[in-house]
């Protein structure tokens, strides 16, 4: 371990995309990839314990699949890492596995790919809206049956309670990178009334490009929404609860492309069944990879299995990110996309 050069750990899979970016970092960095083995958390830990991979500096995940095999990063886990580190940047929008905030109190900066994964998120977020306004999910499974009385009861019947989005009001929760790339092609595409809540207020200018209004609450944003969309980082406890879903306009639409973690969905099925809500979509589930049962039955509810992020662009973006974070805080150079530097003093 002896060298003037940073040690920087990448865990997980061999990069696939961004092979000369990796060839620099390896001539400026010493880069160390734990085996498969070594990634399992009772292994993890020892090394961390032993300083296997002596004072590394950096951290990288390039694909949201691999490299956590470890598990959660946690009050355990993290206060093993050693005093050098300064960076871990990862793929994959959400950190739900990653408490940032112990992170930062040990001075390390935590950056995501979020910023790679917005398009196909949000077009995957368009569609679901499309879906729970036209009654998409309805007309599919009836395509799908074979069994003609379904194709015509679909196609005599989903007139009745679909609508256009043109003109509806777009609530959407969290404007990051995801919630606003959802917004201005909501708004863009459909002429959509824009209307959000976040805990930081967008620009007069980023909001007169998107035509948005700023909710000062939550409970707002809820009771004014025609179709409420999640877009907003987990955040340790449940946001669209019984309560919450009290509050939402009676026939509105949801959809969450963010984490399922964040919605009750006992209480989805109850607000669906009393008609408090008329549709659901959802990329993101409470229990995956197990879906609802009850969702699954409902024809006014557009189901897809975590798959929002999954275009070919997001992986070499989150392979790239990852990379770039890393590099660029270990050279003294702001991070693209820090998440916790906030919460980090001083």
């Amino acid at each position: 371990m002896a060298s003037d050069k940073p040690i920087v750990l990448h865990l997980g899979d061999p990069i696939e995309f961004n092979k000369e970016l990796y060839a620099q970092i390896s001539k400026e960095f010493i880069v160390i990839r734990p085996s498969l083995e070594e990634r399992q958390r009772d292994a993890f830990l020892k090394a961390l314990k032993e300083k296997k991979w002596g004072d590394f500096q950096g951290i990288f995940r390039p694909f949201w699949n691999t490299g956590g095999e470890m598990g959660r990063w946690d009050a355990e886990l993290i206060p093993l890492l050693p005093r050098s580190l300064k960076v871990y940047g990862s793929a994959g929008a959400g950190y739900d596995w990653m408490d940032v905030d112990i992170l930062a109190e040990h001075a390390i900066v935590y950056c995501n790919g979020a910023q790679a994964s917005s398009e196909a998120v949000a077009d995957m977020a368009i569609f679901h809206i499309i879906s729970v306004f036209r009654n998409m999910q309805w007309s599919m499974d009836a395509a799908r049956s074979a069994d003609p009385n379904l194709w015509l009861e679909a196609h005599q019947n989903t007139a009745a309670t679909a609508h256009n989005p043109q003109t509806q009001i777009l609530g959407i929760i969290g404007l990051g990178n995801i919630g606003y790339t959802i917004a201005r092609k909501a708004y863009a595409c459909f002429g959509m009334k824009i209307y959000y809540q976040d805990l930081y207020r967008k620009s007069t200018e980023q909001e007169e490009a998107i035509g948005a209004s700023f909710c000062e609450s939550l409970d707002e944003l809820l009771g004014v929404a025609d179709c409420v969309v999640l877009a907003t980082p987990f955040g340790g406890s449940k946001l669209i609860t019984q309560e919450a879903l009290a509050k939402f306009k009676i026939g509105a639409k949801f959809v969450n492309i963010a984490r399922g973690a964040l919605v009750d969905e006992a209480a989805l099925v109850s607000a669906l069944k009393s008609g408090h809500l008329s549709a659901v979509g959802l990329d993101v589930h409470e229990n995956e990879p197990h879906v609802n049962k009850e969702l699954a039955q409902m024809r006014n509810v557009t189901l897809t299995a975590h798959t929002a992020g999954g275009a070919v662009e997001t992986q070499i973006g989150f392979e790239k990110l990852s990379m770039e974070n890393v590099r660029r805080v270990l050279t003294g150079q702001e991070p693209l996309t820090p998440v916790n530097k906030h919460l980090l003093k001083g």
